[in-house]
């Protein structure tokens, strides 16, 4: 029994130096906290109930340590976001030839050149500086911002993040295909709609993905196509109902997609009928 006490008490001694200069002893003063107490109480028990404490004291320790980890990544991830939201700040600054008024504290420049310059310099120092889901978002924010300084190295690097997975690849791919019908590669961009719309759980909505996709049929001069789209976004919108039976207001994109096809055909546009605002005194 002396002989298992003795090893348990070796295995919570802390290490000490073993060169000839003086030994300094490291000691952690939680973990002697808690030697201390699980001592006073060892001398309880015997045998096995002495381990069971020591047990008890390895667990409270790794909580400890645990709770310690979650509070520090809390804190990263605070400082992430706070730098990453100040980076997005620079890059919708205003932009003005005149300077600022008086007394005014927002971000100005003078060019769009001049602010995409500062966001790039703002974002690579997030990159930098953290890693993960904030490193891929302001790699992401690098690379729109990069289109208007250098349009090749901003679209090689949205290329580079649709590889990656899950918001910033979808994201990415997004900017990708309206940098390549800007460029006016059309067929490419619709290619790229296609995929983000065959994904099963989108980020963006697919009203969006076929609002554009229809402006591109439209630049291409295939009216029929895009105009099937225009009414399939427009016309399930105007009939939509909420789970109290009212209609649901048509969204901007719906509403901008009627327009649309009221350009290109009128006659099928009569039938999509945006539902009358209700009234705010209640009935008819």
């Amino acid at each position: 029994m002396a002989r298992k006490k003795r090893q348990i008490s070796e295995q919570f001694q802390t290490p000490v130096a073993t060169t000839d200069k003086p030994k300094t002893v490291y000691q952690d003063e939680f973990q002697s906290g808690v030697n201390k107490k699980v001592e006073d109480f060892g001398k309880q028990f015997e045998g096995k109930g002495r381990n069971i404490l020591y047990g008890l004291a390895a667990v409270a320790v790794l909580a400890v340590l645990i709770g310690i980890f979650f509070a520090w990544n809390r804190r990263s991830e605070a400082a992430a976001q706070t730098a990453l939201g100040k980076a997005i700040e620079t890059s919708q600054a205003q932009v003005s030839a005149s300077p600022p008024p008086a007394g005014s504290i927002g971000k100005s420049f003078r060019t769009e050149k001049e602010r995409s310059e500062a966001a790039i310099t703002e974002f690579q120092a997030v990159v930098d500086k953290f890693s993960g889901e904030t490193e891929e978002k302001a790699k992401y924010f690098i690379a729109v911002n990069r289109l208007k300084l250098d349009r090749n190295a901003g679209i090689q690097e949205l290329e580079g993040l649709t590889k990656s997975s899950g918001e910033i690849g979808t994201l990415s791919k997004f900017a990708l295909a309206q940098a390549k019908a800007g460029d006016g590669k059309l067929d490419e961009a619709v290619t790229l709609y296609d995929e983000l719309i065959a994904l099963s759980n989108p980020i963006l909505s697919k009203d969006t993905l076929n609002f554009e996709k229809a402006q591109i049929f439209q630049k291409q001069g295939k009216t029929n196509e895009a105009a099937d789209l225009y009414y399939n976004i427009a016309k399930p919108a105007s009939e939509a109902k909420g789970s109290d039976e009212k209609p649901v207001p048509m969204s901007q994109t719906a509403r901008a997609a009627k327009d649309e096809l009221e350009k290109i055909n009128p006659e099928r546009a009569k039938e999509i009928v945006e539902p009358a605002p209700e009234s705010p005194f209640g009935g008819a």
